[in-house]
């Protein structure tokens, strides 16, 4: 439970960056100033999230896991074509918003498609990609259509990922146990859990990505966080957001600026957009291909 309060808090400021309904650089009464922002990230080419004719397609296979604790939790994994059956592989970890589920980086950032895309150009190392819901079945029907109590009960997915769902995936489906394989990425609620995730657990995740969403930097700040030990080190922490996305861009601002006082190396990429999917299908287009370099000869 104390991840699960952890992660809470830390979301609440950047949430509250959702009052902000004014133009880019406005402040008015009870909206927090939108920050001017300049594009940095390309457009991804035109067809990049379609499915193409004579692509080779990976698959995208369901799996349950069942946690002693908090239920059944679904899964979408996704092979990329010709990989053989139990080769071991590295995993990139991809989670959700507030209201999605495993399907929403199939269904609405169409992310098989745009790796499908991106191993016919030769630009991905070999890679599982794993999408798990961050509610269980039971907790998914608890929270109904309350979003508050949704992101709520999602808090504690860290725990259940770090302790069970890893765990579970790398002794039955062939994922690669070396922290060298390990990524983990999200959008908007899922980039709060996954950057604060992946900072405190960066013994784990040399490859963090935050799409439109970091939490608060003031409880960042009150985190144990150890980015210079032997074992500890990022191969890379990206942050991503679009340049009129009026409910994070404060936020990710303000997570650029920690990584900087701290002496972080990371990076911080600008999108053309707000808060929607065609920001995150571009970051996964230019985050992917980042990835597991030479992950063959980690140990």
């Amino acid at each position: 439970m104390k991840t699960y309060f952890l992660i809470l808090i830390a979301l609440i400021p950047s949430l509250a960056l959702a009052q902000s309904k004014g133009p880019k650089g406005s402040k008015g009464k009870g909206m927090s100033e939108m920050p001017a922002l300049k594009v940095n990230q390309p457009a991804a080419p035109a067809g990049f999230d379609a499915s193409r004719s004579g692509v080779a397609r990976g698959k995208v296979e369901p799996v349950e896991l069942v946690s002693k604790e908090s239920g059944t939790f679904r899964l979408m994994i996704y092979t990329p074509a010709g990989v053989q059956p139990h080769k071991k592989l590295p995993a990139l970890y991809l989670l959700h918003g507030a209201s999605g589920d495993e399907n929403t980086w199939i269904k609405e950032i169409h992310a098989d498609a745009i790796l499908d895309n991106l191993y016919a150009g030769k630009k991905l190392a070999p890679m599982y990609v794993i999408m798990p819901s961050m509610l269980s079945v039971t907790g998914r029907e608890q929270v109904g259509d309350s979003r508050e109590a949704m992101m709520g009960a999602t808090m504690a997915f860290s725990d259940v990922l770090m302790n069970e769902m890893i765990p579970f995936l790398e002794k039955k489906h062939s994922v690669s146990d070396k922290r060298e394989h390990r990524a983990l990425a999200g959008f908007s609620m899922g980039a709060g859990v996954a950057f604060s995730t992946g900072l405190r657990n960066s013994d784990q995740f040399p490859w963090i990505g935050a799409f439109s969403g970091s939490g608060s930097t003031r409880r960042l700040e009150s985190m144990r966080i150890d980015l210079k030990s032997k074992g500890r080190e990022p191969r890379l922490v990206w942050l991503s957001v679009g340049d009129r996305d009026e409910l994070m861009a404060g936020g990710m601002v303000a997570a650029d600026a920690f990584l900087t006082a701290k002496a972080i190396p990371h990076e911080f990429h600008i999108n053309s957009g707000g808060h929607e999917p065609k920001v995150w299908m571009n970051d996964l287009y230019h985050f992917a291909p980042l990835l597991f370099q030479n992950a063959n000869s980690a140990r």
